[in-house]
């Protein structure tokens, strides 16, 4: 059993990683939803939870602050055994072990100097701190991510990254608005953010969506329990010149729980219990990703009146091409307007044959969404909806991207969904 007497140096060491205390809404004692999960049937090992490995080391660090050093020795033992490619779980572990020999001087600490410097155990520190940083700087309640201007119905779910806390947050979409259900650690490009360029070891930031739910036994086991990529480059990154592709949400190797905050070729990498999450919950196409360095949270109403002048420029234009005014309706896209190679001039033949088509009944929006994104001073809209004639059941769903130029938006790509 550990002495009481040697219990301070690590103990101060957590409550500097716990910033001496956690609010109460960031104090996990059950994973993510645990409550709401039925047991595994007899016999039938249960899949690790999503949040559940994390919350559980937290619970250590607490003990470690509180001096509680036999309950917190046993805590970590036990998520070692149960998550043994947890590396952080194995550090404070080895932490909790050495002290009862000597003192402890940090968390991770080692006898040779060697060890103590290395770039793994750096790393280590880090995701430790960004951990705890995150869930001791919890959004406030009932906010959501500026970008999130407006979701239809048929978005039930929405992603937001924190490129900065190394996190993602996961919220479910209804009548009542955007709910916070869930958020994880991750990891994002060895060389940090704002991909530009094919190998360039960054990953972008931006408004996606995600494209496809590939099958893990599809996927190499570097990619764990299977893949979600997204639509980088988007029309905007392509305007921009940035060059690239292949960007994942993916998990990790069956050895490897997490992997460091900077440890990726470009794609946001999650532990494999809190991916599969994810892949049992979002949709294909419908569910945006939003990659920030920055999440700013506002209140719901304040995300959809930040968008008014947007909305203006949408239903002005809506009612242009309701009306068949060719003319009127071209004035809304930018000279440089391109849609898959095709040009205004070639974009204008488009337009006419989708009035023609109409037969002078209105074109009716249906689950209309859109998503705001600053970058560099510039303003974009990404607007995805349903396009469909009065009388008719069914209609195209398009996306277009807006840009605010000189104090008015227009159109710079447009084009179908699926």
């Amino acid at each position: 059993m550990m002495r009481a007497a040697s219990v301070p140096v690590l103990a101060a060491a957590a409550l500097v990683l716990l910033g001496a205390a956690l609010p109460a809404a960031a104090r996990p004692e059950k994973p993510h939803h645990a409550a709401s999960r039925p047991a595994a049937p007899a016999g039938v090992q249960a899949l690790p939870r999503d949040g559940e490995a994390e919350a559980r080391l937290i619970a250590v660090y607490r003990l470690i602050g509180q001096g509680d050093s036999s309950r917190a020795l046993a805590a970590a033992e036990k998520l070692t055994l149960d998550y043994p490619n947890f590396q952080l779980g194995q550090l404070v572990y080895g932490d909790l072990l050495a002290q009862r020999t000597r003192p402890v001087r940090m968390l991770g600490d080692v006898l040779d100097e060697e060890s103590r410097q290395s770039p793994a155990l750096a790393a280590l520190r880090q995701e430790s701190e960004l951990r705890l940083k995150a869930l001791r700087e919890r959004p406030p309640a009932g906010s959501v991510p500026s970008q999130f201007a407006r979701l239809a119905p048929s978005s039930r779910h929405a992603i937001a990254v924190d490129t900065s806390r190394a996190r993602l947050y996961l919220f479910e979409n209804s009548a009542a608005g955007l709910r916070l259900v869930a958020d994880y650690y991750l990891s994002v490009g060895k060389s940090g953010i704002e991909k530009t360029a094919e190998g360039d070891m960054r990953t972008p930031l931006g408004v996606y969506y995600i494209t496809s739910n590939l099958d893990p036994r599809t996927l190499k086991p570097f990619y764990g329990a299977g893949a979600l990529p997204i639509n980088y480059p988007n029309p905007y990154d392509l305007r921009r010149g940035r060059t690239g592709g292949g960007i994942w949400l993916h998990g990790t190797p069956p050895d490897q729980f997490a992997r460091a905050p900077l440890a990726t070729d470009g794609c946001l990498v999650l532990a494999n219990p809190d991916l599969r999450r994810l892949l049992s919950t979002v949709s294909v196409r419908s569910t945006p990703v939003v990659i920030s360095e920055h999440l700013s949270w506002v209140p719901q109403q304040a995300a959809h009146a930040a968008a008014r002048s947007f909305e203006d420029a949408f239903e002005a234009w809506r009612s242009a091409k309701a009306s068949g005014d060719i003319e009127r309706t071209m004035a809304f896209y930018t000279p440089d307007f391109n849609s898959y190679g095709k040009p205004l001039a070639e974009w204008r033949a488009v337009l006419q044959q989708d009035m023609a088509r109409a037969r002078g009944r209105a074109l009716q929006t249906k689950d209309l969404s859109y998503l705001h994104w600053r970058e560099d001073g510039n303003e974009s809209m990404v607007a995805t909806f349903g396009e469909v004639p009065d009388g008719a059941r069914t209609g195209p769903l398009r996306r277009q991207y807006w840009l605010r130029t000189q104090g008015q938006w227009k159109i710079f790509f447009e084009g179908n969904i699926g």
